[in-house]
């Protein structure tokens, strides 16, 4: 079955007794045995309800998985990841990749014990030399990265993880499986905030963890069940719900974002466009191999921190705010906003500087977009 086709059935007549086309919203907390020693399959919500149980079912066969899981946030995500690790680990990971991650790694896991390399992950042989025989147990990547857009080669990264024993992790936000496995590619573990584009309308808080062995689904399911971090059945159905338009939303949103990213890199108020579409980008035949599109994310430099202000407060259309994936295209100043966390010398060796700006981009008309952009420029150069 196509994944147009799975999507489009996201949730679909799952309740075999009532024959409800959408999945019922089970709102409770706990469940009534028949007899003592008989049970229907369900308990208790934090470990399992039926309606988070149907989007779990629904990520794992999307991402090609043995198991998924619906957590809270994409942070619980990633930190029911990283607590199947323990004091004495160290971890290899993307150097420029989203600050909250970052922010976790550095100030929550650390204190634990728990040491992390951030390093280039498109360079393999960098990877290669930052491996620490006996304590490296496993690489982190984002591809794209956030925000540069960085490219790293899932087949070579997972390749080099196996020859070593370690799993391999990827936070496939940017793409989601309607555009990029990673499984496919020998990741071990992917990860997803539900709350960009899976969920896509910017009202429902959702992060994702897809395990490609029963083994380590195990794991994870232990963490989710211990910890409690599990997604509410209300937020599953919004998730299933926004599901269902994926495939519609991220061909346009992409068309979108090459139209964008081509009309910037001509822009002489531009210094630099980072988009995995364009031609001249470092990794776009490597993303090519491995992604089926190029995603709706771009990051670009303009003129200095000054310009980027002026520009950003004479928008009207596209809206500045965190966050991405939704339906309305936003602007992100990552120095101040995403990445902010991250300590300004380690920002700018990585080239997250203060000439950048991130956009998001959405279903809107390009021309509108591609309008308001010009505007708050020349507006935004008057300023100056």
């Amino acid at each position: 079955m196509k994944i147009e086709t799975q999507l489009a059935h996201a949730g679909f007549c799952t309740d075999l007794v009532t024959g409800a086309i959408s999945t019922p919203i089970y709102q409770t907390a706990t469940f009534r045995h028949q007899a003592v020693g008989v049970s229907t399959g369900y308990d208790y919500s934090r470990t399992v309800n039926p309606t988070r149980q149907v989007l779990e079912t629904l990520i794992a066969e999307l991402e090609r998985g043995d198991r998924g899981f619906a957590f809270s946030s994409g942070m619980a995500a990633i930190t029911a990841v990283l607590m199947m690790f323990a004091s004495g680990d160290h971890l290899i990971v993307s150097n420029d990749l989203y600050g909250g991650t970052y922010r976790v790694l550095e100030k929550n896991f650390k204190q634990f014990g728990l040491t992390t390399t951030f390093i280039n992950t498109s360079d393999p042989e960098a990877v290669k030399q930052a491996i620490i025989p006996g304590k490296t147990k496993a690489l982190f990547i984002e591809t794209p990265t956030n925000p540069l857009m960085q490219i790293t080669d899932l087949r070579k990264i997972a390749s080099l993880a196996g020859e070593n024993y370690l799993l391999t992790v990827v936070d496939n936000t940017f793409m989601t499986p309607y555009l990029q496995c990673p499984l496919e590619y020998g990741a071990d573990i992917v990860i997803h905030s539900g709350t960009k584009y899976l969920g896509g309308h910017n009202d429902v808080l959702s992060g994702m963890v897809v395990t490609r062995e029963p083994e380590l689904s195990e794991k994870i399911g232990f963490v989710q069940n211990s910890t409690g971090a599990v997604l509410g059945p209300q937020d599953s159905w919004l998730m299933l719900r926004g599901m269902k338009t994926l495939g519609l939303r991220m061909e346009r949103q992409q068309e979108n974002a090459g139209k964008i990213a081509f009309w910037l890199a001509k822009n002489p108020k531009v210094k630099k466009v980072y988009y995995p579409g364009l031609p001249d980008h470092p990794g776009f035949e490597i993303h090519q191999g491995q992604s089926g599109g190029f995603g709706a994310m771009l990051s670009f430099r303009v003129q200095n921190a000054d310009f980027v202000t002026q520009m950003i407060n004479h928008v009207k259309l596209i809206t500045y705010a965190e966050s991405l994936g939704g339906v309305e295209t936003l602007i992100t100043y990552p120095v101040k906003q995403t990445h902010g966390d991250i300590p300004p010398e380690i920002r700018e060796a990585i080239g997250v500087t203060d000439d950048l700006v991130r956009l998001s981009v959405g279903i809107e008309n390009v021309d509108d977009l591609i309008a308001d952009l010009d505007q708050a420029m020349a507006e935004g150069e008057k300023s100056l």
